[in-house]
């Protein structure tokens, strides 16, 4: 690896770090840590919102899918273009609205108070059900850092984990909300150049769109079809060789349910809490729509275009890697290498944030210590954050599909989380016992689905967001009404 690559590389990370440590002092809470004291404006929500959400899979994961099977990865890039207007147009403003109302700093403080949980049920089952699918969603970044440093620096896999989660650590221990969101404005930045450059600049050197399609049609017609399955397997001399018949419908509804999972994020979730006022949301909208519509699109032509350009790859996933190395000088491969990893620390660091106010705010203060101070609860907070990363790179060490880890995540998540949010904002009849009977079973279901039914083809979060969405509304309505209190909180957002 070029001088110049690891010099671009290194800026970079001390450049990350630096943030988080000029931020250090602007703590002054626990509200200033997780939520920045909702001063955030609609450029930084859009872009740390978008960068935090797509992570590593967008660079990695997605292309690859492009790349082993042409077009018909376009599903799940209409599903989550769709699920992000989705979550802005309908979620975000009414949650930065209600969460004000009834001063909440995270998504388990906000299902709480909106339902006036004493016995912090709520409180705790979203927080454990929060840790568990964000060590796995974790784990599935530092996956992709490790393949990162492994293809690029020749590094070993589990020594590119360690510097990796050294690295997020340290600036989401400093800085908090405030350092992850500034952060992610600049990742974003870079992951949304990277991404629309290098197909770009591939497209024209080929001749154009049209000598692309030419290519792609003679080696086989069937990956210019977003219907047709073609199978690619390194390992068994198997490249892009049409399966027989056409993708399914259950197939296309897997793909494009991964859009589904969008209300139930709580580290885009979050961003929403964070802005500084709904009057923002709109101009927010529009950057955040814009910036997932333009990468999605890009992402999938890097895979396409990998197709025409390079020879079989061992692992389809390190396509946009070998491709940034072969076209770009050392320093510019060097800057745009680097967006992957501020694709992957643009994730992981949100999910530590939110998962350390999980431990400190959801059980530490509520079940150990009560009367701790905001300074004691960052301490703890902090210390959460080392943690849960040590976790996360336990889990990692194992390797594995980043795309593959990112789905069993991103749907426990939004199996468990979003039937809840939505109603919980639009549904005054609502209670908490319907809100807590969802959010287990779109957990558990995902869990079970995963592990004992995947061989139905049918993506897990389908059937759970179903079933956790019907269990609230049943057992909402089985229950007594809320108290008046609750009623007239709900009607007083409203207006």
């Amino acid at each position: 690896m070029h001088s110049s690559t690891v010099a671009v590389f290194l800026i970079y990370i001390l450049g990350m770090i630096l943030v988080g440590a000029i931020l250090y002092q602007r703590n002054k809470s626990l509200s200033d840590y997780f939520l920045a004291g909702r001063s955030l404006n609609g450029y930084v929500v859009a872009l740390s919102a978008e960068s935090s959400d797509m992570s590593a899979w967008l660079l990695l994961g997605l292309p690859g899918a492009a790349y082993a099977g042409g077009f018909n990865a376009m599903w799940i890039a209409v599903g989550l273009a769709v699920g992000t207007f989705f979550n802005w147009q309908f979620v975000a403003q009414r949650l930065r609205k209600y969460t004000e109302v009834v001063d909440a700093i995270t998504l388990s403080d906000f299902f709480e108070y909106r339902f006036h949980d004493n016995t912090h049920s709520l409180r705790i089952i979203s927080a454990i059900l929060t840790l568990i699918f964000f060590l796995i969603y974790a784990s599935s970044g530092l996956v992709a850092g490790g393949k990162l440093f492994a293809t690029t620096f020749g590094f070993d896999y589990n020594m590119a984990l360690y510097v990796g989660a050294a690295v997020i650590i340290t600036y989401t221990f400093l800085g908090g909300f405030l350092a992850v969101n500034w952060t992610d404005f600049f990742q974003g930045t870079l992951m949304f150049i990277a991404l629309l450059l290098v197909p770009s600049l591939l497209i024209t050197d080929l001749g154009g769109i049209n000598s692309l399609w030419h290519e792609l049609g003679t080696l086989n017609p069937d990956l210019l079809n977003a219907m047709k399955n073609v199978n690619y397997d390194f390992g068994e001399g198997v490249f892009w060789i049409s399966e027989p018949g056409s993708i399914t419908l259950l197939g296309i509804i897997s793909l494009a349910a991964w859009g589904m999972g969008y209300m139930g994020q709580p580290h885009i979730l979050v961003r929403f809490m964070g802005i500084n006022s709904p009057k923002q949301m709109p101009k927010a909208q529009f950057i955040g729509v814009t910036w997932v519509v333009l990468t999605l699109l890009a992402a999938i032509f890097i895979g396409i275009v990998g197709i025409t350009t390079l020879e079989p790859l061992n692992d389809p996933e390190t396509v946009f890697i070998v491709l940034v190395e072969m076209i770009f000088n050392p320093w510019i491969a060097g800057l745009f290498l680097a967006a992957i990893l501020a694709a992957i620390m643009s994730t992981i660091d949100s999910q530590l944030l939110v998962s350390s106010s999980a431990l400190a705010e959801d059980f530490y203060r509520s079940l150990i210590r009560p009367a701790a101070s905001d300074k004691e609860l960052m301490w703890i907070s902090r210390g959460s954050v080392i943690l849960i990363a040590l976790l996360a790179v336990i889990l990692a060490q194992s390797g594995g599909s980043v795309l593959n880890i990112v789905s069993y995540a991103w749907a426990g998540l939004g199996a468990t989380f979003g039937p809840t949010v939505i109603l919980s904002l639009y549904w005054k009849r609502m209670t908490g016992h319907g809100a807590l009977a969802g959010m287990l079973v779109g957990g558990l279901t995902v869990i079970i689905w995963k592990n004992f039914l995947a061989f139905t083809g049918l993506y897990e979060i389908v059937p759970a967001f179903i079933l956790s969405f019907m269990v609230i509304i049943i057992v909402s309505l089985i229950d007594k009404k809320p108290d008046e209190a609750v009623i007239k909180e709900f009607e007083s957002y409203n207006n």
